[in-house]
């Protein structure tokens, strides 16, 4: 079972990958959770995937350069600047999203509705049994980066 949980998390870095081309997975996991909730702060993003705060300022600084996110002062206390995608941003995770599902689409096209309905209640379960490890967070070329949890396809 290690070596088919091996190849789901390979499969999913190397669809990661072909997200966009300036943005490794790291920087792209960020840019989905600021997106996920509609704004976030830097420590918050450090403090959910268990990250240095410098680390996370390095991965922040390379979507700020491309464009992609946008750091604004929160409503409460203009003192605090909450990180929000730009459109760019936007498009990029739109154009991810597509992506990954056509790419679902096409690898479980075979499968019955049964299957797709087991397989997305066994990832929900399996997700849903504990807490991350934080050693899952690292990129193995950097040891400081998160990848992020692989995503479950939706069955449609």
């Amino acid at each position: 079972m290690q070596r088919e949980l091996t190849a789901f998390a390979r499969r999913a870095r190397a669809a990661a990958a072909r997200v966009h081309p300036e943005i490794p997975l790291v920087s792209y996991t960020l840019l989905a959770h600021i997106e996920d909730r509609r704004g976030c702060r830097a420590t918050d993003l450090a403090a959910h995937y268990l990250l240095d705060k410098s680390t996370v300022s390095r991965q922040l600084a390379g979507l700020e350069k491309l464009g992609l996110v946008e750091r604004r002062p929160a409503p409460d206390d203009h003192r605090v600047h909450v990180l929000h995608p730009t459109e760019a941003g936007l498009a990029v995770l739109a154009t991810a999203q597509a992506n990954r599902l056509a790419a679902y689409q096409e690898r479980l096209r075979d499968w019955s509705d049964d299957d797709l309905a087991r397989f997305a209640d066994y990832l929900l379960r399996y997700n849903a049994a504990g807490p991350l490890d934080p050693t899952s967070l690292t990129d193995p070329t950097s040891h400081t980066s998160p990848t992020g949890p692989a995503e479950a396809p939706t069955p449609h």
